[in-house]
Formats: C-alpha cells, structure tokens, sequence
C-alpha cells in the first residue's frame, strides 16, 4: 500500500528535485554561434534543407533564454545590425530579406518588442523605403507574415520623427504623371489594411496606431475619421463568424492602445462615444476569449481616461518599504504621524469634482468581468478596478470596494471568488483598501484560502485558493505590522494550513511564499523563521513530506497545534480524493503526540458521529482517522506506562 501511495503521488506531478532547481545561465553563451548563423544565411537561404536546418538551431538557441531574456540584451544590436544588412543590401533576393526578417521576429518573441523597438534605425531616411518595403508585401502570403510584422514595428518607431509629414511630399505626382497619396495617408491605409488581417501584423498594426495617431500634426486632421472609421467596422462586424472576430479583434487592439498611448486631452471628446459603441457590441456574450479580454483592457482604459490622472491622496501608505527597517522598531512615531498628516490632506483636496456617469458603467462592467469563465478576462478586470479606484473619491472607491465583496458570497461560483480575490490583492498592493475595511476583507480571505467545490469527478477552487495566497502576499507588503496585529494568529495558521495540506503544488507554494514576506515584512507571525526554514518552496513541492513530516515540526509550535488538527478534521478527512483523506489520517496520528488530551477529549467524539454518517467519503475518513488516533494514543500509553 504504501508503494501504491507514492506511486499515486508521482502520478500528481511532484516535481523532481532536478526539474525542481531550473538551469539558471550566466550569459548569452552562444553568440559567436549565433553571428556565425546570421553570417551564413546569404550562403543556406537558396536550399530549403539548410534553410530550415538554420532556423531551427536558431530557435533552438534563443528558446533557452526565454526565461532570462535580459541575457540577450548586450548583444540585440549587435544581431539587429547583421541582419538589417542583409535587408538593405539591394542584391538580397526577397526570400533572404524574408529570412533576414524572420530572425528578427525569433529574437523579438523571446527579448519582446518594447525591448527591440528603439534599436531599430528611425532617421529621416529610413522613412520612404520601409514604406516602399511595406507597400510590396502581399498581406495574405502565409509565409511572410514575419516581415509584414517587424517592418509594421519598424515603420511605427519612424513615425515618430519629429517633422511635420507634409515635409516629406514634396511633388505629389510622380514621374507617371499619376497623384501620389500623401505620406501621412499612405502609413494610414497601411495601418487600416493590416489591422484587418488574420496574423501577428494585425498586433504591430495596433502598435502603429497607437504612435501615429497621437502625433501633432496627425491627431488634428485624421484622428476623428479614424476613430469613425474603427468604430463602424466594429459595428458592421459580428463576433460570431471568422472574418468578423477578426476584424473586431484588429479593431479592439487599436482602440486599447490608442486609449493607452493617447495623451487624455486628446482622447477624452471621444471616449464617450466609444464606450456606447463597445456596449452595443456586447462583447461579454461572446464566445471569444481574447475579444472578451480586450474588450475589458478597453473599458478599463476608457475609464482611466474619464477620471483626472491623479492619484487618491486618501490611499494607504506605508512609511518605508525596506526589509530592514521594518525589521527595526525605528521611526513609527514619525511614519504614524506622516499618515495623520497625508489624511488632513486628502481631507482637504478631496473635494467632490465632478465623477462623469460614464465611470458607473465601466466599474460594473469590470465587476462583471471578474467572474468572467476565463482567468486572462479575470485578471485584466482586477487590474483595471485597482487602476481606476485610485483615482476616485474616497466615499465613491469605498462603494467600489463594497461591491467587490458581494463577489464571495457562496452563490457565487468559483471563477467570482477567483477574480474578487485577485481584485483584492490590487487595492491592497495599491494602498486602496483602507485599515477601516480590513475587519471586512480577512474573514473573506481565510474563506478563500480553503475554498475547494467538488464537482462531478473532482473539484475546483486551486485557482481561488492560489489567488487569495497573493492577497496575504500583497497585504503584508502593503500595511503596517499594528494594522494586521488583531488578525495575525488567523492569518499565519491559515498560511501555514495551506503551505502543508493544500493538494496542489502550486497553491502550497504560493502559501509558503505568502509566509515568507508575512515574516519578512511584518515580523508578527510565531516562530516564522523556524517555520520557513522547515516548509520552504522546495521542501513543500511533496506532498507526503508535507504531511507526515513537515506537518508534524510545525504541530510542535503550540499557535499551530490545535488549527492543523481542526482543519484535517473539518476539510480533510472528508476529502473526495482518497489519497488526501489517508494522508490526513496518517497526520492525525503522527501530531497525537503534540496533543493527547485534545485528540481524546476533543477530536475522537467528533470523529465517532462520523464514522457511521451517510456520507461515504466523510465515514471512510473518520473511521480511519480513529483508528489512526486510537493507535497512536494507544503508543503514547505504552511509552509513558499509563
């Protein structure tokens, strides 16, 4: 049986302790490979073997530093500048130049392309023949969607240049005698073609936008009938077919960037007609994931956009964020008395200026979107309520905040618990959720911090659980120790519950990762660095160690004894996987010894009504749980001659 146990254990993914310790790099170690490979693409392009020989060892090399891309960083312009020679050298067939561009893309997806952007050459020169390049690509070639890409990123970081287009006219009829569009039309139709698109150009044509519209002499002539032009083909457009996703997908990027980059003089005459355009669309009916996500990064932003740009000075402070100093009882008087002072303040400045209505309806659509079905819309509207609540009156953000709790009743499903958790964790990180409103929030974090629904064959709620770990995360950094004092014994027995008997690795993680910045940040938690020393990240990755090892060390602080038993009592030996309930059992027995009189007096009549109940989970729980209990009081007898 125990075989069988550890088995079932490696079944559920324990990661292995050499997965476990990644293979952290020094350095871009490969980059004479890598100069070789760019070198030689003028010689492999011609044959496809050797073509795609060297794009794979390309990507090869640039995968391993997809989790340290920093590594790269000494060495991008170096990389750039090899293969923009090949791409400005007039003797380059296209398909190098295609290759040439499909390298750049490789680098950009694993540095990114806000990292990549200013290393492009964005002189006066470059402007006509990246347009001219532009205007000979053909938008439906699946096989060169990686240069239409990165020259969209390139014509974009141009743009910027600061000379009015017109300059770049001249003589608007060319040598056929034909009218020339002018150059500030022409990067416009570009950007209009390729927002329609179905590939990875559609995303640089959103970034085009966003830093072309806003220049001087564009926003004054082409940014209404741009905006006009977007919002009709978002009405035209039905999220329910192919072409029509994709349209209001490129239409929706744009707009989100455009509000983003957008200085709010500028984009607040049109906010409010974009907003009534976006309800009409009913984006939270539709099927479609990434519609629904952009269409909350958009609300959001429109939002932002509605509200002055400053920021609440009736937020939360903490005096001084240093490890150490909050290590030492050092300087409170002064940070208490700096907090009195900031409140006289907001007092004073935080008079009532006028809140448009429009902010009503993006706060309850961004409360909608926290119990959207998928975790990327959830976590877009969390951002955008702690966004948007720090720039509102005091009286107005406590009624967001108030809303945001209706999120954990228990008929709410678990996407709501999940996305009110991580909307939580916003305003606390943000300083938004005032000491007054603490009493309210922690009942529902420790609710949260248990939360497991079954249904059908399993049960659902790691997700809830992990994000109300990031809650106790963003609250130790964000109060001071004397705020969070009334609840810590709750706090720390919750964490350390989590941090051993959570099933999933990753909740258990994020449990103990929790508990470290409690102690290091707050200092409160008993016995915290013994406890950390004892259920680190690594030392809670299995699950059985957690259990009936790491389990037992920790009962032995007395804070901790009694809330580990009651929660295996009332959570675990209940469980619906039997793995868990026999683990439990088995931990029941070995923490005995830490509490003889409470297993016997306490714990054993609550188990005995169990044991013949009609749950069948729940009896075989509880019956194993006695004789666990029985046997190890029954060794404790023995020992101690009684």
């Amino acid at each position: 049986p125990a075989m069988d146990g550890a088995g079932r254990e490696q079944e559920e993914g324990e990661e292995p302790a050499a997965i476990s310790a990644r293979n952290i790099l020094d350095s871009f170690t490969e980059s004479r490979e890598v100069a070789e490979l760019i070198g030689n693409l003028p010689e492999v392009f011609g044959e496809l073997v050797t073509r795609e020989m060297a794009v794979e060892r390309f990507i090869g090399i640039m995968d391993k530093y997809q989790e340290q891309p920093h590594l790269l960083d000494h060495h991008l312009e170096g990389m750039m500048n090899s293969l923009l020679e090949i791409v400005w050298n007039s003797g380059s067939p296209p398909p190098l130049v295609h290759l040439a561009f499909k390298f750049l893309y490789i680098i950009t997806k694993v540095r990114g392309y806000k990292r990549f952007l200013p290393l492009f050459p964005h002189e006066v020169r470059d402007l006509q023949p990246v347009l001219d390049m532009l205007a000979k690509q053909n938008p439906r070639d699946p096989e060169t969607w990686e240069t239409r890409y990165m020259l969209l990123l390139w014509l974009s970081m141009i743009c910027l240049i600061p000379f009015d287009l017109a300059r770049f006219d001249g003589n608007l009829v060319s040598l056929e005698g034909q009218a020339r569009r002018p150059t500030m039309d022409r990067i416009l139709d570009i950007a209009k073609c390729y927002l329609v698109v179905s590939d990875k150009a559609r995303d640089a044509a959103a970034v085009l936008v966003s830093k072309f519209i806003v220049r001087p002499d564009v926003k004054q002539s082409r940014m209404a009938d741009f905006l006009d032009w977007v919002l009709s083909m978002l009405s035209k457009s039905s999220s329910q077919t192919m072409e029509g996703t994709v349209i209001v997908n490129g239409m929706l990027q744009a707009l989100a960037q455009l509000f983003k980059h957008g200085k709010r003089e500028d984009c607040l005459p049109y906010a409010a007609t974009v907003l009534e355009c976006l309800d009409s669309c009913k984006l939270s009916e539709s099927n479609q994931m990434v519609l629904r996500k952009l269409g909350m990064k958009l609300v959001q932003r429109l939002g932002l956009t509605f509200v002055k740009p400053k920021v609440a000075k009736w937020r939360y402070q903490r005096g001084c964020r240093s490890l150490a100093a909050n290590l030492q009882a050092q300087g409170a008087a002064v940070q208490n008395q700096k907090r009195e002072v900031a409140a006289a303040e907001a007092d004073d400045d935080d008079e009532e200026y006028d809140i448009p209505a429009e902010i009503e309806n993006v706060v309850e659509q961004l409360l909608v979107g926290l119990k959207d079905k998928d975790t990327i819309v959830r976590w877009s509207a969390a951002k955008g309520i702690g966004r948007i609540t720090g720039r509102l009156p005091k009286e107005l953000a406590d009624d967001v905040i108030g809303s945001l709790l209706d999120c954990f009743s228990f008929q709410e499903t678990d996407n709501a618990w999940h996305g009110g958790c991580l909307a939580l964790a916003e305003l606390g990180r943000r300083g938004l959720l005032l000491p007054s409103r603490i009493p309210d929030v922690i009942p529902v974090m420790l609710k949260a911090l248990t939360y497991d629904e079954k249904r059908g064959a399993c049960s659902v709620g790691s997700n809830v659980r992990d994000a109300a770990c990031y809650v106790c995360w963003a609250f130790a950094r964000a109060y001071e120790p004397a705020e969070l004092i009334p609840f810590i014994s709750h706090i720390s027995s919750a964490l350390v519950i989590a941090a051993v008997f959570d099933r999933d690795v990753n909740c258990r993680r994020a449990a103990s990762a929790a508990f470290q910045e409690n102690v290091g940040r707050q200092g409160t938690f008993p016995h915290g660095i013994d406890i950390l020393t004892a259920a680190d990240y690594f030392a809670v990755g299995n699950r059985v160690n957690c259990y009936l090892t790491i389990s037992v060390y920790i009962a032995g602080f007395s804070e901790y004894t009694q809330p580990m038993i009651d929660h295996l009592v009332n959570m675990k030996i209940n469980h619906w996987d039997s793995v868990i309930r026999e683990l439990s059992t088995k931990a029941l027995h070995n923490i005995t010894p830490q509490a003889p009189e409470y297993m016997a007096n306490v714990v054993l009549p609550r188990l005995l009504p169990l044991s013949v109940g009609s749950d069948l989970h729940t009896r075989h729980g509880a019956i194993l749980a006695c004789a666990e209990i029985t046997h190890a009081l029954c060794k404790l007898a023995q020992d101690n001659n009684r």
